[in-house]
């Protein structure tokens, strides 16, 4: 774990002092799975960064192993499947980071994390997302530039610390950084002119707005609520 560390750090300070679009990174993860804990210290890294919207994404096939993760859910084992269909590819596995929705790396290689996130922040996003809060409710507004896309509710927990006590990790304690609850999709766009809409999330919990290609798991836009 020590050498490690000085990758993570350089990971942390490879942040480009002024990015186009904010990247979304989105972490396949397991408590239960042993070589993931490296990919989650990155992930944690990550989520203090203000060009990066970081995302843990915990699945549910390795429940089997003798621990069941309490942030799984059989939705981001769908998720992940979707973006390796879009991938051409035939396995998922854990760990696995996806970087703006098309390019997939272990997620435990903070340099190739690293190359990969400045690849994106350099890029201009396609669609410009804005989002305001008013109580209980988000206000989102997104301008395209007329490719299909589905405008999504993303909720997560900021930090939640966990002790394993059985299965491959068992007898660790681990911190988890912004572990996804839900992820809701609030609309189909045509991705012509500007799209309008209201989500409800309760006040004082986290969301990112996400707004990705229906033909392909590429994000064309995001933005994020503390």
């Amino acid at each position: 774990m020590n050498r490690l560390l000085p990758l993570i750090a350089a990971l942390w300070l490879a942040a480009p002092a002024a990015a186009e679009q904010t990247v979304v990174v989105e972490l396949f993860t397991s408590q239960g799975c042993s070589s993931c804990p490296p990919a989650d210290r990155i992930l944690g890294e990550l989520a203090k960064r203000d060009d990066v919207i970081a995302l843990a994404l915990h699945v549910d096939y390795w429940d089997y192993l003798g621990w069941k993760d309490e942030f799984a859910d059989p939705t981001h084992t769908q998720r992940q499947r979707a973006y390796s269909r879009a991938a051409g590819q035939r396995t998922i596995y854990t760990p696995q980071m996806v970087i703006g929705g098309v390019d997939h790396v272990i997620g435990s290689k903070p340099m190739k994390i690293s190359d990969l996130v400045r690849k994106h922040a350099a890029k201009t996003a396609p669609v410009k997302v804005a989002a305001t809060r008013q109580g209980d409710t988000i206000k989102i507004e997104a301008l395209g530039k007329g490719r299909a896309a589905l405008v999504q509710v993303v909720t997560y927990t900021p930090e939640a610390t966990v002790k394993i006590r059985r299965g491959e990790n068992a007898g660790q304690t681990f911190t988890y950084h912004n572990i996804v609850r839900n992820i809701e999709v609030l609309g189909k766009w045509d991705g012509k002119g500007a799209y309008r809409a209201n989500a409800r999330v309760p006040k004082g919990v986290p969301a990112v707005i996400l707004v990705q290609a229906r033909d392909g798991g590429v994000i064309l836009g995001a933005a994020r609520l503390r």
